[in-house]
């Protein structure tokens, strides 16, 4: 059944109720009651029947069950690397360099380790989120503005490398539309994606000029003046149970207990993909990495204060219980996210919004147009690899058969369903980013949304400028 106008419902209330109350949860699930009221033909019974059956059908896909429990381990990972000292000796290690004295050097530092980390978008933001973090809160620089980098380092740099997760999905998608030679056309979009270097460009003008504007200016000058690097009645994606707990006292401080974890995490992506790709590193399947890499870093995290008598046993699981209890909002959320995604592919709210751009379509603008579409079905549908999807299968026929550019038409794709992403408050990669700098969500999408959107802009104008000289 066509659902039309619609369709479009459910992820837009979720989206706008979840902006003005900032009650994530509630705003979430009143989205997923819609679309099944819709869905029931209208009948609210069956429709409130059926939104919680969509969240038991969350966990019926292994890939979303792993996501989620991995969400959820990364607490226990959290834990015990502040336990055991790791995460002081770190701190100390870093400044005892002169690596991240100032609040610059330590943005710095976030930036580089998130930009060099490109195997998985949600690996590097958590890395980069665990080593940052203290040195953030030490040196009072907003949440806010970590959860920034951290997002703005993980996706638009995960989608311009072939070489990863990522460039393997979207080049299988051009191989099931026969593209001739997907991964040279994979490569020559690279430079079209505009909006994925814009963000990356700008981000490190950020970074290095400390001139924010905005929402963000407000968090910044609040964390500075006052050192609260949260604001007041904020939620953190993370417990405070979490983030407060202290070394144990009368032990040395090691740098060690949180490196060899975050190494282990590292080195273990890689791994998984070999193992689940057959050999084959781009094939392998990045949800069962993820698992496996969190799973090793716990282990890790979980022996060296044993083994240096820092922690027993007993204190290393109750550890790490405490803080996958610390992490269930984040995977309440999670969840939710999934079944309203799931929600608006039963109502087919991306076709739709794809066929009505593709009434509209004028070869000049094609890109500008796919850009655009893309970044509002994954605005309204929280993913960017779904966007991939629906819009691959149309934008590769629209550029052959209107002759327009097809590595353009492609990088507006990718660019536009990182964007629409990026900004989305029921985005994966936007709730993971939110998690590792313990930001609260709303406060992240409205910090970040202001710096999004100058590189949409920019990028949009691109693909029109582009359109006319390649067509």
């Amino acid at each position: 059944m066509d659902y039309g106008w619609l369709s479009i419902i459910p992820p837009l209330l979720a989206i706008v109720l979840a902006i003005a109350t900032r009650q994530v949860f509630i705003s979430l699930f009143l989205g997923i009651f819609a679309g099944w009221v819709i869905l029931s033909d209208w009948n609210i019974f069956a429709g409130l029947a059926n939104s919680i059956e969509s969240l038991v059908n969350v966990f019926q896909s292994p890939g979303n069950t792993r996501v989620i429990i991995f969400c959820a381990l990364i607490g226990a990972l959290i834990t015990l690397t502040q336990r055991s000292g790791g995460v002081n000796g770190f701190v100390e290690w870093v400044q005892n360099r002169n690596l991240a004295r100032t609040p610059r050097s330590a943005a710095s530092l976030s930036g580089i380790i998130g930009f060099i980390i490109f195997i998985e978008s949600s690996i590097c933001c958590l890395i980069a989120g665990s080593v940052s973090r203290p040195l953030f809160e030490r040196l009072r620089i907003s949440r806010e503005k970590l959860a920034y980098i951290l997002d703005s380092t993980s996706a638009p740099k995960c989608v311009l490398i072939p070489l990863n997760a990522w460039g393997a999905y979207v080049i299988g998608l051009l191989e099931l539309e026969e593209v001739e030679g997907p991964i040279q056309v994979f490569i020559e979009s690279i430079p079209f994606n505009f909006y994925a270097i814009f963000v990356i460009l700008m981000v490190a003008f950020i970074i290095v000029t400390f001139k924010d504007f905005g929402p963000m200016k407000k968090a910044e000058e609040r964390a500075r003046t006052t050192g609260k690097t949260i604001a007041d009645g904020a939620v953190p994606m993370v417990s405070d149970d979490i983030t407060s707990i202290e070394a144990k006292s009368n032990i040395p401080y090691r740098a060690v207990n949180m490196i060899l974890p975050v190494l282990a995490m590292i080195i273990m992506m890689p791994v998984g993909l070999y193992i689940t790709g057959d050999g084959n590193i781009t094939a392998g399947t990045g949800s069962t990495s993820v698992l496996w890499s969190v799973i090793a870093a716990i282990t890790v995290a979980g022996i060296l204060p044993v083994w240096q008598r820092i922690l027993s046993f007993r204190e290393v699981f109750d550890l790490s219980l405490k803080g996958i209890g610390g992490l269930m909002p984040l995977a309440i959320v999670m969840t939710l996210a999934f079944a309203i995604g799931d929600t608006s592919r039963e109502l087919g709210t991306g076709v739709y919004v794809a066929s009505i751009a593709d009434d509209f379509v004028q070869p000049t603008y094609v890109a500008a147009i796919i850009f655009i579409t893309s970044a509002f079905i994954a605005f309204s549908t929280g993913t960017s690899w779904g966007v991939f999807a629906i819009m691959v299968p149309i934008a590769v026929p629209t550029a052959l058969i209107m002759d327009v550019s097809l590595p353009l038409s492609l990088a507006a794709v990718l660019g536009g369903g990182v964007f629409g992403d990026h900004v989305s408050p029921i985005s994966d990669t936007t709730l993971v980013s939110s998690m590792a700098a313990a930001s609260d969500h709303i406060d992240h999408v409205r910090t970040q949304l202001p710096y999004a959107m100058v590189a949409a802009i920019a990028a949009t104008v691109f693909y029109v400028i582009f359109g006319m000289i390649l067509h």
